[in-house]
């Protein structure tokens, strides 16, 4: 089994959903293909992928946009005219980050 490490780029496998791991919460389909970057890893059984969100499907793009938009807006509601007025664009304009927790043998060296 590969040892990845923080920077590493990868790609999640493709592979049959098992009953073990709709159990243990640790793989689902959605997962299969998406690429990232190894932002920590905590053991084999639990590594941080930020997945690069051109890599989402369709429908996992239109959720997180989504969220994204209720964030922003839960964001700003919570911090008064003066802070809002001394936020740049960027700061209201920000993109929360995809990620997920993968187990080593789940990830294969993106190409």
């Amino acid at each position: 089994m590969a040892k990845w490490k923080e920077g590493d780029r990868v790609k999640v496998v493709t592979r049959e959903t098992t009953m073990q791991d709709k159990m243990a919460n640790r793989y689902f389909d959605h997962m299969a293909g998406l690429v990232g970057t190894v932002q920590n890893v905590y053991s084999d059984e639990e590594i941080a992928v930020k997945v690069d969100l051109n890599s989402l499907s369709k429908v996992s793009k239109d959720v997180h946009t989504e969220a994204t938009k209720r964030l922003r807006s839960k964001f700003l509601e919570s911090v008064s005219e003066e802070g809002r007025s001394k936020l740049t664009a960027e700061e209201k304009d920000f993109v929360p980050n995809y990620m997920i927790l993968v187990r080593a043998e789940d990830l294969s060296a993106a190409s």
